[in-house]
């Protein structure tokens, strides 16, 4: 059954079931190198047994619900959920010879999950909420007592320029918007650490422990500087300035994301600096 658009979070089950999904699938072997070490240092804090049940938050194309389930072994298991049913369509495809592994089409914030879990994980899922204490209240009743919670989110923008560069590059060519309102649902709603304690504190959370990740990484997964580009003018926040912009513009903004990135350009591929959180909590008293 294909979840609808409709109730908190009915923009964002829109957005990554009509515009970003679609690309998130033509760049996903792209989008899994890249950032597939984040979400392997947050598995590695996570401290998975064999045997334990764990739910995949926002697993997108499946990379990492394949990953827990070789952690949790056969007499584990994996759920993967997501609000994009194509990405879910692509991470079926991937799991479809595993017997640990199953996905739903569902919004973490209301879905009512008819088992426990001895861990939600997420890997730069679950900074979409409309309501985000409400979104990890309903994964906390998801858990086991003792039930652990793991997830990778974004530091502050300017903390990471392999993101902020090129959109900085479109000044003059297109408007830049004004940055939303701090905690506003998108990549960096998750940025003040504060912040995060408080929602998973007042979500029935405890322990709650962030652990910066912070160092190169490689845009566009190590390519050259034609790859690096194309994937900022298709993922990210430059690419969505130029979502409705003709080809005259299109091609502007490609020379000024060009001449952005090739200071960045090493033998590894176009490299600049990142910055995200590992977040770890324990379920916390049930009310």
């Amino acid at each position: 059954m294909t979840l609808a658009a409709e109730g908190p979070n009915a923009e964002q089950i829109r957005y990554w079931n009509e515009t970003i999904g679609p690309r998130w699938i033509e760049q996903e072997a792209m989008l899994d190198a890249q950032i597939e070490p984040l979400g392997l240092a947050a598995i590695e804090r996570a401290r998975i047994s064999a045997g334990e049940h764990v739910v995949d938050v926002g697993c997108g194309c499946g990379q990492t619900t394949l990953q827990l389930a070789e952690r949790v072994g056969p007499e584990g298991a994996v759920l993967g959920i997501d609000v994009s049913a194509r990405m879910l369509g692509r991470a079926r495809e991937r799991a479809k010879a595993l017997a640990n592994v199953r996905f739903e089409n569902a919004d973490a914030q209301t879905h009512r999950f008819g088992e426990r879990f001895d861990l939600v994980f997420s890997r730069f899922g679950v900074m979409f909420f409309a309501d985000p204490v409400a979104a990890f209240a309903n994964l906390h009743g998801a858990l086991r007592p003792g039930g652990r919670l793991a997830f990778v989110c974004w530091q502050a923008i300017d903390r990471n320029p392999w993101l902020l560069v090129p959109l900085r590059a479109l000044a003059g060519i297109v408007e830049l918007p004004a940055p939303p309102p701090p905690g506003a649902p998108g990549p960096f709603a998750f940025a003040d650490p504060e912040r995060v304690r408080g929602i998973l504190g007042r979500a029935g959370f405890a322990g709650v422990e962030l652990a910066p990740l912070e160092g190169e990484l490689a845009i566009g997964a190590g390519g050259d500087l034609e790859r690096a580009v194309g994937f900022a003018m298709q993922m990210g926040p430059a690419s969505a300035l130029l979502r409705d912009a003709g080809p005259a513009l299109q091609e502007r903004a490609r020379e000024a994301i060009r001449a952005a990135l090739a200071p960045l350009v090493t033998p590894t591929g176009v490299r600049a600096e990142s910055a995200a959180w590992a977040v770890t909590a324990r379920s916390g008293a049930r009310g």
